[in-house]
């Protein structure tokens, strides 16, 4: 929730297993960098097929007891991870029932941005295991949701973002939201227009290339006037948007896309660019939403 004074918090669902930390130290260096709360979030859904507590078969009260407990100390292990990094951060643990995609989309309700982590499931698995996160998540979450990869992976010097833009509204808030970060870490902005050509061709590719060009100005132009310190590179690149971005990504600190929440089952939850990204992309992958009528 917002706290009194107004300040959002940076959400990151906690998993269980106390080596998989990338999330929780980038939601919290996050909170850092931003001056907001980090707000600790540990879901319990069902238990996974085969699970047996202690003793058998137990009562729905011991069962509840035996999960709480577990859960309470997976977020006293993760809050002493956090204070570790970041002594004087204001932390908070949330235990909550619930699948943890419906946990975490209803505190992005009132976030400023919910942190998850990803082992790059399959497609497969993604899409029909209870595990499934990151998809629904992005898709429907009122604001950006970050997918970070396990293991973390290595950035270069000079230190990079990578924004995608083709000109949509939803591409126009990757943009702003591309700067602020770029300019908390003091990162270059690469903007990538990508420019997949037709089957049969274009008349004049020169023109086309030129208008990929217009746009991609266009879509970045203001946004230096409030960032001055931020170094921005346009860049228009042919080929597939999702291998592009990709091999973009290999050695950014972020890359930052537009999501196209479109609801539907399956595949029809996000754009293609957007789900072939969160699949293969190398670096923490930066979903924004389209605020309407902002």
């Amino acid at each position: 929730m917002a706290h009194t004074d107004g300040r959002k918090p940076i959400v990151v669902g906690v998993d269980p297993d106390p080596h998989k930390r990338t999330a929780l130290a980038w939601a919290a260096d996050e909170a850092k960098r931003r001056h907001l709360p980090l707000l600790l979030v540990h879901a319990q859904g069902l238990p996974t097929a085969g699970y047996r507590p202690r003793g058998g078969l137990p009562s729905w009260e011991s069962w509840k007891d035996e999960l709480h407990t577990a859960g309470d100390h997976t977020l006293e292990e993760a809050v002493a991870f956090v204070e570790s990094r970041h002594p004087r951060l204001e932390t908070s643990a949330l235990l909550a029932e619930g699948p943890p995609a419906w946990v975490l989309r209803e505190q992005a309700r009132h976030a400023t941005a919910v942190v998850v982590g990803s082992w790059h499931l399959s497609t497969r698995q993604e899409l029909f295991t209870s595990a499934a996160v990151a998809l629904p998540l992005v898709a429907h979450a009122a604001c950006p949701v970050v997918v970070t990869p396990e293991p973390e992976h290595v950035t270069q010097q000079q230190p990079y973002f990578v924004v995608g833009v083709d000109g949509s509204a939803h591409s126009a808030a990757a943009v702003d939201l591309a700067f602020e970060e770029a300019a908390l870490r003091g990162a270059v902005l690469r903007a990538l227009y990508i420019w997949h050509p037709p089957v049969l061709g274009v008349l004049d590719e020169h023109a086309a290339v030129q208008e990929c060009r217009r746009v991609l100005s266009e879509t970045t132009s203001g946004r230096t006037a409030a960032h001055p310190e931020v170094d921005l590179h346009h860049e228009v690149v042919c080929g597939h948007p999702v291998q592009v971005l990709t091999e973009a990504s290999a050695h950014a600190l972020g890359l930052v896309v537009g999501a196209r929440g479109l609801g539907g089952f399956s595949g029809m939850l996000l754009g293609s660019v957007s789900q072939g990204v969160l699949h293969h992309a190398r670096c923490p992958v930066i979903t924004v939403p389209h605020k309407h009528g902002g």
